[in-house]
């Protein structure tokens, strides 16, 4: 028997940045959390504690904070440039997989008006973006991966869900009026590197918002495949989108206890347990890319 090393990376995760741009009357800010991964010739740190090859962590935080200096952007074009430079940096290191989370804020409204330089947090949707750099960093093999979590949706009818085969085991009633909620997790990847990332964003979350809402549901599968093929159909630079949907129950309460009907009115919203739908929906004709895909969990 030979015990080997495997498969290892290393790097700094969740740098709290916040950059605030104060060149104008209305001030900007920009509300990051980076993570950074490192790939390549890391062997000996393991087997022999020589850390000749290590590139420190807090090395890697700093990047983050200087490369924020000169501005951000967006979080795709942030997380290229990070991704770029780290896997240059040195001829042992032969990836970098850089992780962008994006905390929107918007302003204060004041009589009317949108204060110059007051916020207020927006809901908890955050705007993701993962690159993959693998080689010197010079871009041919980049990755770039972007994203929304916890993008919180409800309709209030046009979803059913029946059909479903029934054992000894199941006591769900088969419904043709339901709510249906959910908190979208998507990614998707784009097959270029050089894009208008905030209007590409902009036109996938729209599709993936306008789907939930117009599709009249027969189950959250089928919403999610709807979803996704209206993003690949309206973005075309984007060669796969995978998504992860909780289904937040909503159970009709029972009021006769009370006296009371309940005609489709009072929900008990039940956080878990939830079924869990995932899914890709991706275009046949473009290659599959794994490696823009690892490190980054919860997805079939």
């Amino acid at each position: 028997m030979v015990i080997r090393l495997g498969a290892n990376q290393y790097g700094k995760a969740e740098v709290r940045v916040v950059a605030v741009d104060r060149s104008g009357p209305q001030h900007s800010l920009v509300d990051l959390t980076v993570s950074s991964s490192l790939r390549g010739d890391f062997a000996a740190a393991h087997t022999d504690g020589d850390n000749a090859h290590v590139l420190a962590t807090d090395t890697q935080k700093n990047t983050v904070l200087a490369f924020a200096r000169d501005g951000v952007g967006p979080p795709e074009a942030f997380g290229l440039r990070l991704a770029r430079h780290l896997a240059g940096a040195y001829g042992w290191i032969s990836g970098a997989r850089v992780a962008v989370d994006s905390h929107g804020w918007d302003r204060i409204t004041v009589g009317g008006q949108p204060h110059g330089h007051a916020f207020r947090r927006d809901g908890g949707e955050v705007r993701t973006a993962v690159v993959t750099v693998d080689g010197d960093g010079s871009g041919a093999d980049a990755h770039v991966l972007a994203g929304l979590r916890d993008l919180v949706v409800l309709k209030t009818t046009g979803s059913e869900f029946w059909g479903f085969p029934r054992d000894r085991y199941t006591t769900l009633a088969e419904t043709r009026e339901r709510i249906l909620a959910t908190a979208v997790t998507a990614r998707w990847r784009y097959t270029v590197t050089d894009l208008d990332w905030d209007a590409a964003f902009g036109t996938v979350r729209t599709a993936l918002l306008e789907t939930f809402a117009a599709t009249h549901s027969l189950a959250l599968q089928q919403t999610l495949y709807a979803m996704g093929e209206a993003a690949l159909e309206r973005c075309p630079e984007v060669a796969e989108v995978r998504l992860s949907m909780p289904n937040r129950h909503h159970f009709l309460a029972d009021l006769s206890a009370f006296g009371l009907d309940n005609p489709d009115v009072v929900y008990v919203a039940a956080d878990r347990p939830y079924g869990l739908i995932e899914g890709t929906v991706l275009r046949d004709d473009v290659p599959p890319a794994e490696v823009a895909w690892l490190g980054t969990p919860g997805f079939c």
